[in-house]
């Protein structure tokens, strides 16, 4: 039977790749950008700046995908400022269903005050904590360093230097194009040796290769997007005939792909939605994950995101639990708390939601 949508909100959904900064209220955007008298937004009105930051993300390129992301990053440049957006994300998940959360941002765009990166870091994580106690929600807050700068392995460190507080990862992000990641080797060498963690945003926009490096130069644990992966998957009418060395790879080797189906139109990295790779990766056994992306910009919803994945890609509920339980088994929180996540919230969640709609079928165990 039809999967009704509010069993996709209660569904309890595991959340790996939202960026803080692209996800704030923008009645906040409007009511921070007062207090810190910054002038520079396009409207007041909070309906209105919504659609304007939708309108400007949805254009199908990436560099201008980003460009909304100067007037959050704006008003993020204080220590209550960045408290309250990372608190009312906390809000925002647990409003969506989401019972974990990985959120990631670059601490080199909230300086423009003063703050110092550690005092950014301190701040953000002080909202999370503060969330995670009122909402119940679970979080982990992934570190960014941006490829264009050249301060990846000062960001590396200081990811390091807060995994007892909170960040749980390390990741590269921005603008793939004349970035490869593997200009960046040092820092993810140096957080290999410090045991940590690894995402790095690739394949996204720009080809094969990105991923590749992402995985051989800078040993990626997970890869955020990986739209392009499809180029090393040989199709005939439709179907897949042979898997490149590189898709072997990471299907063997079991390597999450964090997909995000509305940003990857409105990016351009998918021509629509029935074009994107995520049904192939999905039926090939690829561990993929569905998550936002930039809630702000691509006026999305974890809800949302699985709706789409009903509606295009046929989703069932037990695929949807599949999915949910992979990515708690890729969050980057260690083995033993994953596992209560599993087995104590999400397992007992879906098996209430079959009984309260009347929805047949369980995940198999294991997952994909």
């Amino acid at each position: 039977m039809p999967i009704p949508e509010e069993a996709i909100r209660e569904m309890p959904k595991v959340q790996l790749h939202d960026h803080l900064d692209g996800g704030l209220r923008p009645e906040t955007v409007i009511e921070l950008a007062k207090g810190q008298k910054y002038d520079s937004l396009p409207t007041t009105d909070p309906v209105e700046l919504g659609e304007w930051f939708h309108r400007g993300a949805n254009r199908g390129s990436l560099p201008l995908y980003l460009e909304g992301f100067a007037h959050t990053c704006g008003v993020m440049q204080t220590p209550d400022a960045l408290e309250r957006v990372a608190y009312e994300m906390m809000e925002d998940m647990k409003n969506d269903g989401v019972v974990y959360v990985e959120t990631r941002f670059a601490p080199v765009f909230h300086t423009d005050k003063g703050l110092h990166w550690e005092e950014v870091v301190a701040s953000v994580l002080r909202g999370l904590e503060r969330g995670k106690k009122d909402f119940g929600v679970g979080y982990g807050l992934i570190i960014s360093a941006m490829r264009n700068m050249n301060l990846s392995e000062e960001m590396a460190q200081l990811a390091v230097d807060f995994r007892d507080r909170g960040v749980v990862g390390f990741d590269l992000a921005g603008e793939e194009g004349g970035y490869p990641p593997k200009k960046h080797v040092e820092a993810f060498h140096y957080i290999q040796r410090m045991n940590f963690n690894i995402t790095i945003h690739a394949g996204e926009g720009f080809g094969k290769e990105s991923i590749w490096q992402a995985i051989q130069w800078c040993g990626a644990h997970r890869i955020g997007h990986a739209t392009r992966l499809l180029e090393d998957i040989v199709m005939v009418d439709g179907k897949v005939v042979k898997l490149g060395t590189l898709a072997q790879y990471v299907l063997d080797k079991r390597i999450p792909l964090e997909m995000c189906l509305s940003s990857n139109v409105h990016t351009g990295a998918s021509k629509n939605l029935q074009e994107h790779p995520f049904g192939i990766y999905y039926n090939e056994k690829f561990r993929v994950t569905l998550n936002t992306d930039n809630r702000l910009m691509s006026a999305t919803t974890l809800t949302k995101e699985f709706t789409i994945a009903r509606d295009v890609f046929h989703l069932t509920f037990p695929e949807m639990e599949k999915l949910t339980i992979n990515a708690m088994k890729s969050a980057f929180i260690p083995y033993g708390e994953r596992m209560k996540y599993i087995y104590d919230i999400i397992k007992p969640g879906f098996r209430r939601l079959r009984e309260k709609y009347g929805l047949t079928g369980e995940a198999p165990y294991g997952g994909r």
